[in-house]
């Protein structure tokens, strides 16, 4: 880990401001730190959060994070709740945990919030794309309540409206293309070009 942080910051130093670093991690590697940390209880797998400190060390170069709030499995949120992938109350307390921080699970750290200009969301653009897979109507919900605080679902955040939220990510582009409709594409750059 210290290795990686170093040769991502020794990549930065050699370009410059012009460099871009993003992070795409499952959840697996950032939110379930939570509840799980590395080998800090008995039987954890020592992988449960392993980019907390990698983001952590780059995070004033971090350019956006964008979790992949899919194949995963359910997730503990701020609300002490399992969350499960599926859903809008699973997006936004996915990226709550971001907006607002969190304890690392067994280590008196805490993983402090990043800007919410450095925030994305990561999804499938289609069902045939992966596990978790959401209609865009309510991810569309779960970013109103995100982005402008209107609330939808139970869950209740601890983060403030994150106003300049960077947007949203797929891996999956492709899928979006395979069916002809372009879901994805056309119903998040129509959501997205109408925030202020």
């Amino acid at each position: 880990i210290v290795n990686t942080i170093a040769a991502v910051r020794s990549v930065q130093s050699h370009f410059g401001s012009s460099f871009i670093l993003t992070m795409a991690p499952e959840t697996f590697f950032v939110q379930l730190g939570y509840s799980f940390y590395g080998g800090t209880c008995s039987g954890c797998d020592r992988r449960a959060g392993a980019f907390l400190p990698v983001i952590y060390a780059t995070r004033d170069i971090l350019t956006v994070l964008h979790v992949q709030d899919y194949n995963s499995g359910p997730i503990t949120g701020l609300d002490n709740a399992y969350h499960t992938m599926g859903s809008a109350d699973f997006h936004i307390a996915m990226l709550d945990m971001l907006l607002a921080g969190f304890p690392v699970a067994g280590t008196g750290k805490t993983f402090p919030a990043l800007r919410a200009d450095q925030v994305a969301l990561g999804i499938p653009a289609t069902t045939n794309a992966g596990n978790g897979y959401v209609a865009p109507s309510s991810v569309q919900q779960a970013l109103d309540y995100i982005i402008k605080g209107i609330p939808t679902g139970s869950y209740v955040k601890h983060s403030a409206n994150a106003t300049n939220f960077r947007g949203v990510m797929t891996w999956s582009i492709n899928w979006d293309a395979y069916n002809g409709i372009y879901e994805f594409s056309n119903s998040y750059r129509t959501y997205l070009d109408a925030l202020p």
